[in-house]
């Protein structure tokens, strides 16, 4: 035989290897680290146990190197939680010589979720990060970063090429750098061990065996060397499951139940569990919620019918698939969920299912099965495989002729954990379309800059009068979103016209819509139309930072020059280190920017388990005239929006599913709101939005961590009537959540918003105006799904209508701010019974701590922090037991009066008769005027203060200045210590030695002048 003969086949393609690129552009403002002033920095690059390394430049604190380091992606499926670190390092081989080591100069993590795609990647600057509290680092470091899919050309080969078995496999050719500079392969200045992986929370899984993928390779390097083919393992790569037990993967957190207890009314209320796991038991999935077992049939198809015209499926009675098509092997591929093991089932224990003709309704065979020979399918199991059964007439009469036939199917028992629930036709929801459980995913919206600079080139009426300058705007129209400029200024030399102003709109994905930029001259009566520009967004510049953009100028149409009208200056970009604010600030559940390069890790997994609803009311009448209510339940978090399924004709529904949300920032809220379902009764013309029962509110920062929350919070709505309680929402939650951790430390920490709305912030009524119009744009992209999220559903989740007027809201944020200011109340009271000697022994102690803290006054600071430490310890046993819903006496809706009811209902403008309106404005002044004298006595106090040495009244200033001169003296003279003493002694003298008239320094302070005299 010859080696020809011997040599395997080669394979008919390479293997496909996913590849990451890290393109290292310059660093900015880094520290000298060299004892010269300057830095020779070079970028390490280290992902999954491979280095990078770029080449040195010398001495400058601004470097560039415009260099990629290419890496292998050894999982592509485990990519997103694998972490690249990038550090940035002084080369100690440049510096003066004194230097020991390479100076750290700063690092970035990054994770596999933060990469993008080769064609959508951009270039980034980071911020240089600490690898320790005591490092001194500053500057940042751009960054393009991308992946891509590419082929394994050393898995192919070629018949001629015997001798390749012996030689060493080449060397991997990595990509040509920027400015053909030398990418070196180093190992890492830093130890392995001082990576923190990303945490993800799951729950536990069975015992598995690791595959130690370093040996494996090395085993493989030798073999190749040797000239042997490398031991085969199967699989190459452990699937992911087994990948994120590693310890260099991600870590596992196991997520247990623990009891709680509580109780209220109009507050959260416990619900007791049945049994909580021991430490030893595994978590199953759907652990928050009951498990409801259903019968699921599942019918694909049926061949060698007799002759139909329309062929169904009937399951029991009452249940119903659609019709087939008019054939002898119709399909139906249908699954139906059936209430099994509940009271009012029956106690039936056997399941007909039989086939039957829609148009002549002739019996066309039928099948049954014994409920006690049916398999239970638990959630890991795979689908249960339909089975051909022979069709059977039986003695049914109705039987047209003979019954011929198999049908395919399956029937197994599971619950609502089974992979066919959320599509499954369910026995009690007639209404298929409108009672499936679904999820919901918001559009990814963006910030359009439009920077309108100059024009040039616009024909100007001639005719106008003297000393008039034209009044030339630009209006910009994106979708529904319209603003106009200010008046531009106009250039007499050149006649061009200047603005130099920002225009802001919010874009979603699908980037479809173009940009409609209108040069109008509004000097006259009418607006003349100048000329109009026609931008798309897609082609659009993306900028994630505050990287100049390039201005280009546009040619104008449409006006009145003919072809030629004009030409306009703009710069424009879409902004992705922003966080487009859907939501109230204060009730936001995402701070991540647009751009999905900005995302930081999760740092914990929030799980939701909706129960079910108790003592709702009815929300609508029967034909009988019977009350009835359709519930279902909405809740959103970050972009992420579940519903459950429509319980029908219930009061007391039943849901039992369970949602899970990766968390990326503590400090936000979970919102979860119950509706009444009305669309799924209205035909397709007309129109009828679902009423809204009730929505609770769940701060994830007060969730302590693994702990699970039974609660049943009030469902409560706030109507023209008054406060209505419109029954009882129980639910489940868990934030898995190391508390611990360094990152998870770390986020309290950081800004809440992204960079940029810091480095280039937007007004608060331009930020109101932008939330606006990303609600419309998010109710609009829920109301095209099937089924349909209503405008007033997404709404009133998003707290659209936070920022009207309310009488009632007015008074709630009052008497929060006197609850703010509540403990320095109590202070105040505390030492006016002390100096007042109500209790003549707390009042001595005091004297003796005042005395050892003036004469220890290195004492004062480390007893204040030790006396907040033990009353934060001491109101430990006050905590919070249960998560808090909607109080309605902070919300000041327990003896809200009608008519602030009426006004806070009204629309605007408001739709009220002319009087009422007066009525409400005159009332409204009287509130004003109350503001305005207080505003007006602020301002006197501080204008008393200045009067003290402005000479307003000379004889106040002379005294107030002699007053000064003798403290100098005297506090030159005495001790510090004896007069710290002496004041607080007298401050805390009896009241036998003091006098009921005020002191002769508040008398001499409320003489003081004020400007309140000069206005008019």
């Amino acid at each position: 035989m010859t080696p020809d003969q011997q040599q395997p086949p080669p394979p008919p393609s390479g293997r496909p290897v996913r590849k990451l690129v890290v393109e290292v552009s310059d660093a900015r403002d880094l520290l000298p680290k060299d004892g010269l002033g300057s830095s020779s920095a070079y970028v390490v690059a280290d992902f999954d146990g491979q280095k990078r390394r770029t080449s040195t430049v010398s001495r400058s604190l601004n470097p560039v190197w415009n260099e990629s380091l290419e890496f292998v992606v050894s999982d592509p499926s485990t990519m997103d939680y694998e972490e690249l670190e990038i550090e940035v390092f002084n080369d100690k081989r440049m510096s003066n010589g004194s230097a020991r080591k390479n100076h750290f100069l700063g690092r970035v993590k990054l994770y596999g979720t933060q990469f993008a795609r080769r064609e959508d990647a951009g270039l980034v600057y980071f911020q240089l990060e600490k690898k320790s509290v005591f490092s001194w680092i500053r500057g940042e470091i751009g960054l393009r970063i991308y992946y891509y899919d590419d082929v394994d050309v050393t898995a192919t080969g070629d018949n001629n090429n015997n001798n390749a078995q012996s030689l060493p496999p080449p060397p991997e050719k990595e990509p040509p750098p920027f400015e053909g500079r030398k990418m070196e392969e180093v190992p890492g200045p830093g130890p392995m061990e001082n990576m923190q992986p990303p945490v993800t929370v799951t729950e536990e899984p069975p015992a598995v065996v690791t595959v130690q993928m370093e040996n494996h390779q090395q085993q493989q390097q030798q073999h190749e060397h040797q000239g042997m083919p490398p031991p085969q393992m199967n699989p190459e790569y452990p699937p992911p499951d087994m990948r994120r037990m590693q310890t260099r993967g991600n870590e596992r957190v196991r997520v247990m139940k623990r009891p709680d207890n509580g109780i209220g009314d109009y507050s959260p209320r416990v619900i007791p569990r049945r049994s909580a796991p021991t430490e030893s038991e595994r978590i199953q999935a759907y652990d928050l919620v009951d498990p409801m077992q259903y019968l699921f049939v599942r019918i694909v198809k049926a061949r060698g019918l007799s002759p139909n015209q329309s062929p169904y499926v009937r399951i029991g009675n009452s249940v119903r698939s659609k019709p087939g098509e008019p054939s002898s092997n119709p399909e139906w591929h249908q699954v139906f969920a059936l209430a099994y093991n509940k009271p009012d089932s029956g106690n039936s224990s056997t399941l007909e299912i039989s086939v039957w003709d829609a148009h002549s309704e002739n019996f066309l065979g039928g099948v049954c099965f014994d409920l006690s020979d049916v398999p239970v399918r638990d959630p890991p199991d795979s689908p249960l495989a339909p089975q051909w059964y022979r069709l059977e007439g039986g003695d049914d009469p109705n039987a047209g002729g003979k019954v011929s036939g198999d049908i395919q199917l399956s029937v197994w028992i599971g619950t609502q954990a089974d992979d066919a629930f959320p599509e499954s036709w369910s026995s009690d929801a007639p209404y298929v379309s409108h009672t499936r459980s679904k999820v919901y995913q918001s559009p990814k919206l963006w910030y359009l800059r439009v920077t309108i600079m100059e024009a040039q080139d616009l024909e100007i009426a001639p005719n106008l009068p003297p000393l008039t300058a034209p009044d030339v705007k630009v209006k910009a129209q994106l979708g529904f979103q319209s603003v106009r400029t200010r008046r531009g200024v106009m250039n007499n030399r050149t006649g061009s016209f200047h603005w130099n102003e920002d225009l802001i709109f919010v874009a979603g994905e699908p980037l479809e819509d173009s940009l409609i930029l209108l040069l109008e001259d509004r000097t006259g009566q009418e607006p003349v139309l100048l000329g109009h520009v026609l931008i798309p967004v897609a082609a659009i510049e993306q900028r994630l930072d505050e990287r100049h953009v390039k201005a280009r100028w546009l040619p104008l149409e449409g006006g009145p020059g003919g072809s030629y009208c004009g030409r306009i200056q703009l710069r424009l970009c879409l902004e992705g280190g922003y966080h487009v604010l859907d939501e109230a600030a204060h009730v936001c559940s995402d701070f991540r920017p647009t751009a999905t390069q900005l995302w930081k890790p999760a740092i914990g997994i929030l799980e939701l388990g909706i129960l079910g609803a108790r003592g709702l009311l009815p929300m609508k009448s029967r034909g009988t005239g019977k009350g009835s209510t359709d519930p279902y339940c909405v809740a959103k978090y970050g972009k992420k929006w579940v519903r459950t399924r429509t319980i029908t004709d219930s009061f007391d529904p039943r849901w039992n599913e369970q949602y899970t949300w990766q968390v990326y920032d503590p400090c936000t809220v979970l919102t979860i709101g119950v509706f009444d379902n009305w669309r799924m009764f209205a035909d397709m013309a007309e129109e009828k939005p679902d009423f809204r029962i009730g929505k609770v509110r769940i701060r994830v920062s007060t969730l302590e961590s693994y702990k699970v929350y039974t609660n049943s919070f009030p469902l409560l709505v706030l109507q023209r009537t008054g406060l209505k309680k419109m029954g009882e929402i129980e639910l489940a939650v868990r934030f898995a959540c190391p508390s611990l951790l360094p990152d998870t430390c770390a986020v309290y920490g950081q800004p809440l918003l992204p960079r940029m709305h810091y480095l280039r912030p937007l007004g608060v009524a331009q930020q109101e105006a932008l939330r606006g119009a990303a609600t419309k744009m998010v109710a609009a992209w829920l109301a095209r799904s099937e089924p349909p999220l209503g405008s007033e559903v997404v709404r009133y989740m998003l707290d659209a209508d936070s920022h009207t007027w309310s009488m009632r809201k007015s008074k709630a944020n009052w008497f929060r701010i006197v609850g703010v200011l509540a403990w320095a109340v109590g202070l105040a009271k505390w030492l006016d019974n002390i100096r007042r000697w109500r209790n003549p022994v707390t009042t001595v102690l005091v004297h003796f701590l005042y005395l050892v803290l003036v004469w220890f006054p290195d004492l004062i600071v480390p007893t204040a922090f030790l006396y907040v430490c033990l009353i934060g310890t001491w109101y430990y046993r006050f905590r919070p037991k249960t998560p808090a819903g909607m109080d309605i006496r902070l919300s000041q809706a327990e003896t809200v009066d009608p008519e602030d009811l009426d006004e806070e209902f009204d629309t605007f403008p408001s739709s009220r008769p002319p009087d009422l309106v007066r009525a409400r404005y005159d009332r409204l002044r009287m509130l004003a005027a109350r503001v305005q004298t207080v505003l007006g006595d602020f301002a006197t106090q501080g204008e008393r203060v200045q009067a003290l040495v402005s000479w307003r009244d000379p004889r106040a200033t002379k005294l107030f200045i002699g007053v000064c001169l003798m403290i100098t003296v005297v506090l030159y003279v005495v001790p510090p210590k004896m007069v710290a003493v002496a004041l607080g002694f007298y401050f805390l003298r009896h009241p036998m030695f003091r006098e009921p008239m005020p002191p002769a320094s508040l008398n001499f302070f409320r003489r003081l002048p004020s400007l309140s005299d000069r206005l008019m």
